[in-house]
């Protein structure tokens, strides 16, 4: 009995899978590029020939598997599906920026997969590059480093130089060797059937459908018979993340399948089954749950709204898909998906498109030449149809396309201050005033704010400005000045003119 025990218990020590979140422009990519290039060199192999969604670095004898997911919406997607998709999360903060809405999105869906995080502030090169002040930004929304006090360890790279990336691997073996990741693999007597996730998946002409997944669980072999939810595969051939043929992989490692019916789902769980009949029939119960109609979403009638027209590939893209769209910010203007299914764009989308102002969006499916036709047919109407391969560009694309319904916010920069000592004349709107300049600077066209008592009375512009009775562009703190005012008070003696200009910034989530 004592032996079967030991048998039943067999795990094996895996390295540990690393998610890579933070702002779109703080450096995911290139961290991800620096740490590759530095560690996998070309004479290994050949190197890396094809973008595969993960691949595996060995530091000091240790294995470390790096996951590049699109971002905080595909990864909280995954989790939402009940996906454990890392053990370690990078949270990416561009030290010569600040902390960005994107930043705070990403903490709270590493917080939500409650995993350890590691703080990687990057592109400590720049010469404005300031990592207390970043601290202290993430202290402020409860995220403390170990310099500010607290428990989470912070580590300072330059991805374009290659700096701190040995530093940082140390890190994360830390941490990892803290948490004791541990797997099942099969022994005598106590067979572990393979389980992993779905990391990317396309269609190859060549090869048919390619799908990228880590392993999780047991021991991932040539012919093997897997299924996820949707989609089944009498494995074919499998690759390392080098593009190298392998005969099999163990838990934590990324691999390459071919031999899929169709192409899974992103974020889809996999496991092998000993027939090819018993995994057809966990994909028969599954199928009724993924069946998907209209999924229009109740708005609030104040905030803007982006209505779309979802197309896919496969059941569970749209599944993923909606799930990432959901979980974009929508605070100031909604996502209202009208319409989401399996099939290539058809006519009957374009009507609807153009009845209700949507925008159309593929993924990895076709525009039929019925709507290429109906768009040619139809400039006036502006039919807005994109499609996609990428998950990221689509869930991307649509954040800017969200972004775009929302009103410019007005900003305003106080430009300079003149207080008035003498006022000349006025005739209907208009007004000479004299005045020394107190702040900054007064230019011709500049608007005006007229402030009594430090409360405002009116506003207008300056049409003219002079200075000893000659016409002059521009006058600066010191200097007396003579002002053509023209607005919608009369301006009195003592009045302060605070001149300021205003700008429009692009609406954000």
């Amino acid at each position: 009995m004592v032996k079967k025990s030991s048998k039943i218990e067999k795990v094996l020590h895996r390295p540990p899978v690393v998610v890579v979140l933070g702002h779109v422009d703080h450096g995911k990519s290139s961290l991800l590029e620096a740490i590759r290039d530095f560690k996998i060199t070309s004479r290994e192999s050949g190197g890396i020939t094809q973008h595969i969604g993960a691949y595996e670095v060995e530091e000091k004898g240790k294995k470390i598997t790096f996951i590049d997911t699109p971002g905080h919406e595909a990864f909280s997607a995954m989790r939402a599906r009940g996906a454990e998709v890392a053990d370690i999360a990078l949270l990416v903060v561009d030290a010569a920026q600040s902390v960005q809405p994107q930043t705070k999105e990403a903490i709270m869906a590493i917080k939500r997969a409650e995993i350890p995080m590691i703080v990687v502030l990057n592109k400590i090169d720049l010469p404005n590059a300031n990592p207390e002040k970043i601290k202290g930004e993430l202290s402020k929304i409860d995220v403390l480093v170990e310099s500010f006090g607290g428990t989470m360890p912070s580590v300072e790279v330059s991805a374009k130089e290659k700096t701190g990336i040995d530093e940082l691997l140390e890190v994360i073996l830390l941490v990892s060797d803290l948490q004791d990741l541990k797997s099942e693999i099969p022994s005598e007597g106590h067979p572990v059937p393979a389980e992993g996730l779905i990391i990317e998946s396309y269609m190859n002409g060549s090869k048919g459908p390619v799908a990228t997944a880590v392993v999780q669980k047991g021991i991932l072999k040539n012919k093997d018979i897997i299924a996820t939810d949707l989609a089944l595969a009498k494995i074919k051939h499998l690759e390392d993340f080098q593009g190298l043929p392998i005969k099999e992989a163990y838990p934590s490692q990324p691999v390459i399948i071919l031999g899929f019916e169709k192409v899974p789902a992103v974020g889809e769980k996999f496991r092998s089954y000993k027939t090819a009949e018993e995994a057809e029939e966990k994909i028969k119960k599954e199928e009724p749950k993924r069946t998907l109609g209209f999924s229009v979403l109740e708005t609030d009638p104040t905030k803007k709204v982006l209505n779309i027209i979802l197309k896919g590939d496969v059941f569970g893209s749209l599944e993923a898909i909606e799930a990432m769209l959901k979980n974009l910010p929508q605070d100031k203007a909604v996502i209202r998906i009208l319409k989401s299914e399996v099939g290539n764009i058809s006519e009957s989308d374009a009507k609807l498109a153009e009845m209700s102002k949507a925008i159309i969006i593929g993924f990895r499916v076709k525009i039929t030449p019925s709507v290429v036709q109906f768009m040619r047919n139809d400039l006036e109407k502006k039919l807005r149809v994109k499609t996609f391969e990428v998950i990221y560009e689509l869930i991307q694309d649509v954040r800017n396309s969200l972004e775009k319904t929302l009103e410019p916010e007005i900003t305003r920069e106080n430009i300079g201050k003149l207080r008035t000592i003498l006022v000349f004349w006025g005739e209907k709107n208009r007004q000479i005033v004299g005045g020394k300049i107190t702040e900054g600077e007064l230019k011709k066209g500049l608007k005006l704010e007229v402030l009594r008592d430090d409360k405002k009375v009116g506003s207008g512009r300056i049409i003219n400005l002079q200075r000893d009775k000659k016409d002059i562009d521009k006058l600066s703190k010191g200097d007396e000045a003579g002002i053509l005012f023209e607005g919608n008070v009369k301006i009195e003696k003592g009045d302060i003119l605070q001149a300021y200009i205003e700008g429009r910034k692009k609406g954000e989530l």
